[in-house]
């Protein structure tokens, strides 16, 4: 069960449908792409590895992506696609946890990559360069069987100990994850496409898979990132345009002044991130009945529950308002139960911890048992949220149990940056918060006990985390609050947080 079957069916039964557009070109069709996937992994399988070994992505959106992604899987490797704004010490620690035998990075990437790549990495090719065309340029064989449980994206979460945690993704997983996207949220077929608006290396590149098992078109932007007015150009450009995207996002795009025929608009939908209800209401007069929401993890990509178009344009029902504000009805891959700290299902209604199971659920954590057993115990997944399901079956989440800050539709954990934050010898204690924020849904807050100046802890941030991750505020008491145990109240930290920010005009309009 090797999704990459899907890419050699296509490649055969559909060899001039175009497979892949940079902007408004196509630049590859469906016999081209699968040909030169094909290749790639003949060519990784020269260079001596071997099936079920590990294969890194660490670059921005792209035509290259889907070669590289279909191309491992081909040769019957795993992918281990990393975030493009990481901090070249975290791209290095998951290199080397994941035990990568093969990078590939964008050329302006490759070198820094390069210089802080582990032993156990065979190397990093930079793409677009005479060796990546070398290596595709192979002579093609044979899809490698895989089975499916077998590896196949090693998805890296924020991790609450300060580095991340490898989500193993199967076949299966993929599978299930790529069906239940054609069935619950965005019916696909030839003609219609998906702009990766957003990173590949997360939601956009696994919202590629269902689209490549159809047939779509791959629409990358030139910019290799998103820009409201080019996503705005190039759904003019193309007809039954899908894309997923963060809150923030859409909420761009609906403050964006440019015209748009919103005829050639399919389905925009929103992840990563809860959206407010106001901010839902907004995108709907903006963009009209085409919206479509998904709660997941990587744990779960994509299929946990979902607000499918109906639902958010459905005005007149009842219970309209509370729906969208609610993260919709289980996805049809899994079952969700409410559960107490006892892992006991609670009645309709009564909050509790979401947990889910079913064949988009991961297997584990990479070389992380004691994790592994405390995510999946009695044989579900859980997610650390907390909420409660309806009488109609829907589910509205409370709050996280997990100090999660998600701004952007990027996951942030505190005690990742307040690891980093401590390094500082004027730093004596610090506790990291999020804050609302009606661009961001959140951004990142450090309250600290010391004298150290806040550009130096700015300084500092940058050079050991993405800058995406660092504080956007720092707020400096005398102590912190703690219980008698001293552990940190980080719920009366965001009292105290709410209580200073109401009615203050000092959070910044726009981050760098």
């Amino acid at each position: 069960m090797n999704i990459a079957h899907w890419l050699e069916r296509a490649g055969r039964a559909r060899p001039g449908l175009p497979a892949i557009a940079l902007g408004g070109s196509v630049v590859c069709d469906y016999q081209r792409l699968a040909r030169r996937a094909a290749g790639l992994a003949a060519g990784l399988a020269r260079y001596g590895l071997k099936p079920g070994e590990h294969v890194a992505i660490y670059a921005e959106n792209g035509p290259h992506y889907l070669e590289i992604l279909f191309g491992a899987w081909y040769g019957g490797f795993a992918v281990v696609p990393i975030n493009a704004k990481l901090h070249a010490s975290e791209v290095s620690w998951i290199l080397e946890h994941s035990v990568a035998r093969q990078a590939f990075a964008s050329p302006e990437d490759a070198a820094a990559a390069a210089a802080t790549e582990p032993d156990t990495l065979g190397g990093t090719i930079a793409i677009g360069s005479a060796d990546y065309e070398r290596l595709v340029a192979h002579e093609p064989g044979p899809i490698v069987p895989r089975a499916p449980g077998d590896l196949a994206w090693l998805f890296y979460t924020s991790g609450t100990t300060g580095n991340p945690k490898g989500a193993m993704l199967t076949h299966r997983n993929l599978a299930a994850m790529s069906l239940a996207y054609l069935t619950d949220v965005d019916p696909t077929g030839p003609g219609d496409c998906i702009l990766h608006a957003a990173p590949m290396s997360h939601g956009s590149g696994l919202y590629a898979l269902p689209h490549v098992c159809r047939m779509a078109l791959n629409v990358m932007t030139e910019s290799g990132k998103f820009d409201p007015e080019e996503v705005f150009r190039l759904i003019e450009r193309w007809p039954g345009s899908s894309m997923f995207a963060a809150p923030t996002m859409i909420r761009r795009m609906v403050d964006c002044p440019a015209d748009l025929d919103l005829a050639n608009i399919r389905t925009i939908v929103w992840g990563g991130a809860p959206m407010h209800v106001a901010d839902v209401i907004r995108a709907l007069d903006r963009f009209g009945p085409r919206l479509a929401q998904i709660y997941g993890q990587g744990e779960s990509p994509m299929t946990i529950s979902l607000l499918s178009k109906a639902d958010v344009a459905g005005r007149e029902h009842p219970d309209w308002l509370r729906r969208i504000g609610s993260a919709g009805m289980p996805a049809s891959v899994v079952e969700i139960r409410i559960a107490d700290v006892e892992d006991r299902a609670l009645p309709t209604g009564e909050a509790g911890e979401v947990l889910v199971r079913g064949d988009s659920v991961m297997p584990g954590y990479w070389g992380d048992r004691a994790a592994t057993e405390a995510a999946l115990r009695g044989g579900w997944l859980h997610t650390g949220d907390i909420g409660y399901l309806g009488a109609d079956g829907y589910l509205t989440l409370n709050d996280r149990s997990k100090d999660l800050i998600i701004s952007g539709g990027s996951n942030i954990y505190p005690r990742e940056v307040e690891e980093v934050l401590l390094t500082h010898p004027k730093v004596k204690e610090v506790s990291v918060i999020g804050r609302p924020d009606e661009e961001w849904g959140e951004i990142t807050v450090a309250y600290v006990v010391g004298e150290a100046a806040s550009e130096e802890l700015d300084r500092l941030c940058l050079e050991r985390i993405a800058r995406f991750k660092r504080p956007k505020d720092y707020v400096f008491i005398p102590a912190l609050p703690k219980n008698n145990y001293g552990k940190i109240l980080k719920t009366e930290l965001r009292k105290m947080d709410r209580a200073r920010t109401v009615g203050a005009d000092h959070i910044r309009e726009s981050l760098p």
